[in-house]
């Protein structure tokens, strides 16, 4: 069993996004301060009470809730925002009236939705709903989101303060948008979870080269919106797959020192079986309809990945992938991806030609690429591509990999 001190941190990663998403829905988002004070304030009031082992109810999550409850009421009763806002639409009763704040685990769900659409507004740069979204919805720390972000703090704590303001000015509710709006808004949800879970899978970090916990707030995002009948869409599906995919793979990408294993040394007995499966029954979800989005190509560029023979059909199979999702939605990312493909379907010359034309030249994953693309064409290119590349990392790891691929290389 946990003690207060190990259980508490594990509840606010799970409860603080459902507490404030439901007194942000009741209370309206101009007050989200208000749902964040008196939700962290319930988790104070948690530890001062679980001192001892003993004294950690039977259900914590619910006693959470009573508590969190009983201070908006308190909140409201003595806030002249009750008399002249909100207790215009609550219905009047004898003497004091009744507050009543619906934790059920169905407006749970419904209000976390709601807010995730109210944060990924147009009127909010991509950058701040995903710092709202980790605040609020994932439970993240300042100081978690400014290492996320490679900033400080108080950066991060103007930033979400501008986006709070923008919100408040713009006047969103936090409701589901109205059908005629609804796969416009989705996309700009979607970006936001691929975002996060892109910052956590190429986690810009100083500290680590995967940020597990962000790929799994990102994952639980979007299940949610596959749990909702208006939400629960080819592309929410595809989306969902491709993370599923990515993650598989986990385990194999950094080894017991934290050192990053490129694709084709991975240890492929390390994948995670189940979460391939799981990849594979959400993008079967997203095989309806005539629409296909990035996601479904990404998707599947992502199950091939998950196959382990290394064959001229999977790759070829990977590159034509990559050529329809370059005209759907061109990334040089992706420019870059392709030519490594294309470097296994129909050799290097080739895919040395079309990575050089990209010419990325602040980007250390191109010059990376270009170095195993020379590597044993011409060792001499390849040590050149491979040194560029060190100078431009950002992370210990991009250090560690460059460093040892120089070892590698034959000096000319």
């Amino acid at each position: 069993m946990l003690t207060s001190p190990e259980l508490i941190p594990q509840l606010f990663k799970t409860e603080y996004r459902k507490i404030v998403s439901v007194l942000c829905k009741y209370f309206g988002l101009d007050q989200v301060a208000v749902a964040e004070d008196i939700a962290s304030d319930t988790f104070l009031t948690a530890s001062e009470t679980w001192g001892q082992l003993q004294d950690i109810p039977a259900n914590p999550a619910a006693w959470l809730y009573n508590v969190a409850k009983n201070k908006a009421r308190n909140y409201l009763q003595r806030e002249s925002l009750f008399k002249n806002e909100i207790a215009k639409n609550i219905a009047k009763t004898e003497g004091n009236p009744t507050v009543e704040i619906d934790l059920s685990p169905q407006n749970i769900l419904d209000s976390q939705l709601q807010m995730l659409f109210a944060i990924c507004h147009p009127s909010i740069s991509a950058e701040s709903q995903v710092g709202l979204a980790l605040r609020i919805l994932c439970g993240f720390g300042i100081e978690e989101i400014a290492d996320a972000f490679l900033t400080n703090k108080e950066t991060i704590n103007k930033r979400l303060f501008r986006a709070k303001e923008k919100l408040r000015e713009e006047n969103i509710s936090i409701e589901f948008p109205p059908a005629s709006e609804l796969n416009h808004r989705l996309e700009a949800v979607l970006t936001t979870i691929y975002l996060l879970f892109s910052e956590g899978y190429h986690s810009a970090s100083q500290q680590a080269t995967i940020r597990k916990e962000l790929c799994v707030e990102a994952m639980r995002l979007c299940f949610m919106l596959t749990e909702n009948e208006a939400t629960n869409l080819p592309q929410v599906n595809a989306l969902l797959s491709l993370m599923c995919f990515h993650s598989s793979r986990f385990e194999a990408r950094i080894n017991a020192q934290g050192e990053m294993i490129l694709y084709e040394e991975q240890d492929t007995s390390l994948w995670d079986e189940a979460l391939i499966h799981e990849g594979e029954y959400f993008l079967n979800r997203a095989a309806v309809g005539s629409k296909l989005s990035r996601y479904h190509l990404e998707a599947a560029i992502a199950y091939w990945h998950t196959h382990k023979e290394d064959t001229v059909e999977k790759w070829e199979n990977i590159l034509q992938l990559y050529n329809q999702l370059l005209l759907i939605e061109y990334s040089p990312l992706a420019a870059l991806n392709r030519t490594y493909a294309m470097s296994k379907a129909r050799g290097k010359k080739e895919a040395i030609a079309e990575a050089e034309k990209l010419e990325l030249k602040n980007n250390h994953f191109y010059f990376a690429l270009l170095g195993e693309l020379y590597r044993d064409v011409d060792d001499k290119i390849a040590r050149q591509h491979y040194e560029q590349a060190l100078t431009l990392t950002r992370t210990e790891g991009d250090r560690q990999l460059m460093q040892q691929k120089l070892a590698s290389t034959s000096r000319y």
